[in-house]
């Protein structure tokens, strides 16, 4: 058995599959070929060992051995530290990825969050924070538009860790239109999602949540 364990929920509603966290470690660990297996915490009643191992009573964790790791972006770093396909072994190089991956939490993500929550509940665009968050988004897609136009992935020695997240990020974003304005944010989130590795992934937690309807 492998001692690399992935808890998801047992199961969630249709509008979120394919956009639980989890999926961002399940791609992280196919692109890695790291063996793994995945366990289920309830998503209606959640118990003190869920807790535990999640403060805030979310998803994904990660056991590896007798450690446990929480937080999508605390695990891909975790699994980037273990494999080289993840995070380039030279200083500068992994420098350049644990950058790029807080930037997608803190910088894009804290952007794009709230406006995709938007999107998803349906709520009004003719309000003042529905322009506060719409204007802060752009901002970051403006940035990430020039960035992205300048290379394949976002550190020079390749694929890794970093796109895993930021083009998860933009996934969510693209899945309500917000990518139409800029192009070289939608091809890179069309080379990352082509992967196969991602595909699996993809497939593999909408299985797991369809088995449980």
């Amino acid at each position: 058995m492998s001692d690399l364990v992935l808890t998801t929920y047992d199961w969630v509603p249709p509008p979120p599959r394919g956009l639980v966290r989890d999926l961002r470690v399940r791609w992280a660990l196919e692109e890695a070929g790291l063996p793994y297996r995945v366990a289920s915490t309830p998503f209606k009643d959640r118990q003190p060992e869920h807790f535990a191992h999640q403060p805030f009573g979310q998803i994904p964790w990660l056991t590896d051995g007798d450690m446990t790791v929480f937080e999508s972006g605390a695990i891909l770093l975790h699994l980037g530290e273990k494999s080289d396909r993840l995070m380039p072994a030279d200083p500068s190089g992994r420098n350049e990825v644990k950058e790029w991956l807080f930037a997608a939490l803190a910088s894009v993500e804290a952007a794009s969050q709230p406006w995709t929550l938007f999107r998803f509940m349906g709520e009004k665009e003719d309000t003042t924070a529905w322009k506060f968050f719409d204007d802060f988004l752009t901002l970051r897609l403006q940035r990430m538009e020039a960035v992205l136009a300048g290379g394949e992935w976002l550190v020079a020695g390749g694929f890794s860790v970093a796109d895993i997240l930021m083009a998860d990020v933009l996934r969510a974003v693209d899945k309500f239109g917000g990518l139409a304005a800029y192009p070289a944010c939608k091809a890179y989130v069309a080379r990352a999602t082509a992967r196969p590795a991602f595909k699996k992934a993809y497939d593999d937690q909408m299985a797991h949540f369809a088995a449980a309807d």
